[in-house]
């Protein structure tokens, strides 16, 4: 039998987990000498390239000295948390990548945690020893620390230590003797990491994740935990509350390289593919058809915010999207469940709206990205937070600790900001030459937080933020203070009166852009929303006066990006969201129905 090590990847956002599996694949000589292929192989959707984030965990296998290590690139992001939770379960082992300059963050101990409760074997690796300022041994005793706190046992508190750059391509025992290549860190694996155990019994395997081929339709994704399984034979699938279910396995895939290779028979501790299973959900149990025994279920963080997703329904629907009517909508969204275990959608009461809860905003924003991608057409409403009530009654709100590196002459600005917003201050120390910032502050208080910083500090703050606890609610949070400035009529914006009302505050709109009547198209500078006719054009007469024909002089206007409109939104208005555009708008069109809709609100 072949030995097996499975391990899995986990870091915190731009730690490096991809880059260095790059460099794995490459040791291991999966790909031609003269083959051509880009950086970051494993982030292979758009949406991960653009933003330089995993977002979906992925597969990929290397040998090495007669050795297959499966090797499990994890998100680093605590808003796609529910990836790393179930890809856990199919590792024995874990590379734990720490910069060498920043240390552990709050993304790093949420994964490490969740390791750390599976009984997971570490291994640490300090990346980035090639930074200026960097500081691997302090960092080292960092994390030492920090798997102390998160009751690590002996074991696992007794880890091998790895420097290197992946960037650069080496590994080794000392930071300040690099190496020519990343063999020391495969060699680690094989040493320190258990292999796969050989359990011996009637079959089990877990579904932890799930794959698409238009051609075969879903694939269950799973570690072979008993057993083994054989391609063509009758198995039991265990699924909730006690329901089996008699299934065929169609054929069986186990990974190679980047690929997957069809095999006959899968023993235990090898992670594989099954088609021919219908009608599964991620956390059932594959299992012997004459003793089912399941498993027990993947439990997944609850989700802390919601949205109300809704067709689109403004003056130009269906003018650049495919898919516009709410049963598209309703399809997408529930195909989304199948494989997105933190996402949860509700019907309302309206045939056309749904509410769709998420771990947060970036959580969210990437759903609706995919979505117009694919030619979806849609509204959203502004995210909510959700709370709870305990058995006293007493209000509970979800509370994240927010972690912010930001020079020191900016740090009073932004903890101004926030504890504006409800933020206790708990954390201020010196890190290079930045300040370290440690508070708890409620997830409503981070709904448009990030673009507030970001301006205050010249773009110069890291925030990270990660969920801690429902506590009890924390007061009302001052929202936007200024307020819309709304489209009277229907047409083309001119420049002639975008330059007329430019003092009464700043345009989203720009001069030949279509606009509709009821859109959002500027920040008012005071906090009451205005109406304005952006169609007027210049009358022209033949009587010319000195200074009065000066050229237009019109500030560029403010460019949203996806996140910075979910959160600059307001309980009355909606984000329209096309393949090509994104639009705020009031969710009444019209001047009178606001009136009505604005007294209804005070009243109650």
């Amino acid at each position: 039998m072949q030995s097996i090590r499975n391990i899995a990847i986990i870091a915190h956002v731009d730690h490096g987990k991809t880059t260095l599996v790059d460099k794995i694949i490459h040791a291991s000589k999966l790909f031609r000498d003269n083959q051509a292929f880009d950086d970051l192989i494993l982030d292979n959707n758009d949406l991960e390239r653009e933003r330089g984030i995993t977002i979906v965990s992925k597969n990929v296998s290397v040998r090495y000295k007669d050795v297959k290590i499966n090797v499990i690139d994890t998100p680093g992001h605590s808003d796609f948390g529910g990836e790393v939770e179930r890809v856990l379960k199919m590792a024995d082992g874990v590379l734990l990548l720490v910069d060498a300059f920043e240390g552990p963050m709050p993304q790093t101990r949420f994964v490490l945690s969740k390791a750390i409760q599976l009984g997971l074997k570490p291994i640490v690796v300090v990346n980035k020893v090639d930074k200026e300022n960097c500081r691997p041994e302090e960092v080292q005793e960092g994390i030492f620390d920090l798997m102390f706190n998160l009751g690590a046992t002996e074991d696992q508190l007794d880890f091998v230590t790895v420097y290197g750059s992946s960037k650069q391509g080496w590994m080794g025992p000392d930071w300040q003797n690099p190496t020519t290549d990343i063999t020391f860190l495969l060699d680690t694996i094989i040493e320190q990491i258990p292999p796969a155990p050989m359990n011996e019994g009637t079959v089990q395997m877990q579904i932890t994740s799930l794959d698409y081929n238009a051609f075969v339709g879903r694939i269950a994704i799973g570690r072979v935990l008993r057993g083994t399984l054989k391609e063509g034979s009758i198995v039991a699938l265990c699924k909730a509350h006690g329901v089996i279910k008699k299934v065929k396995i169609k054929e069986l895939n186990l990974f190679e390289g980047l690929g997957k290779a069809k095999v006959a028979e899968v023993s235990a501790g090898d992670i594989c593919a099954v088609t021919g299973i219908e009608d599964f959900e991620i956390g059932d149990t594959i299992a012997d058809v004459e003793n089912p025994e399941p498993l027990p279920r993947i439990a997944v963080d609850e989700p802390t915010m919601n949205m109300l997703f809704t067709i689109n329904n403004s003056p130009f629907f269906g003018k650049e999207g495919k898919f516009v009517t709410s049963r598209h909508l309703r399809d997408r969204l529930l195909k989304e469940t199948e494989k997105n275990l933190a996402l949860r959608v509700e019907n309302t009461d309206t045939e056309d709206k749904f509410l769709v809860f998420g771990r947060g905003i970036l959580h969210l924003s990437v759903l609706i990205e995919t979505m117009r991608r694919e030619g979806y057409e849609l509204q959203v409403g502004q995210p909510q937070v959700l709370f709870k009530e305990d058995e006293n009654g007493q209000r509970l709100e979800p509370v994240e600790t927010l972690v912010v590196d930001v020079p020191e002459e900016s740090a009073g600005k932004v903890i101004e900001l926030a504890t504006q917003r409800k933020g206790e201050l708990l954390v201020m120390e010196p890190k290079g030459d930045l300040q370290h910032l440690e508070f708890e502050i409620p997830s409503r208080g981070l709904i448009g937080l990030r673009s507030n910083v970001l301006t205050a500090t010249q773009g110069e703050a890291v925030m990270t933020h990660r969920f801690k606890s429902f506590e009890p609610f924390r007061g009302a949070i001052p929202g936007r203070i200024s307020g819309s400035i709304i489209s009277k009529g229907t047409g083309m914006a001119t420049g002639y009166t975008i330059d007329k009302l430019q003092d009464r505050g700043r345009f989203f709109v720009e001069p030949g852009e279509e606009i509709y009547g009821g859109q959002v198209i500027g920040e008012h500078n005071r906090p009451n929303d205005i109406v304005v006719n952006l169609q007027e054009a210049k009358k022209l007469t033949n009587m010319r006066a000195s200074g009065s024909d000066d050229g237009l002089r019109i500030a560029p206007k403010l460019n949203f990006s996806l996140e910075e409109a979910m959160e600059y939104i307001q309980k009355d208005e909606y984000l329209e969201v096309t393949p090509q555009s994104i639009r705020m708008r009031k969710i009444y069109l019209d001047e009178n129905d606001r009136k009505r809709y604005a007294n209804k609100m005070e009243m109650a």
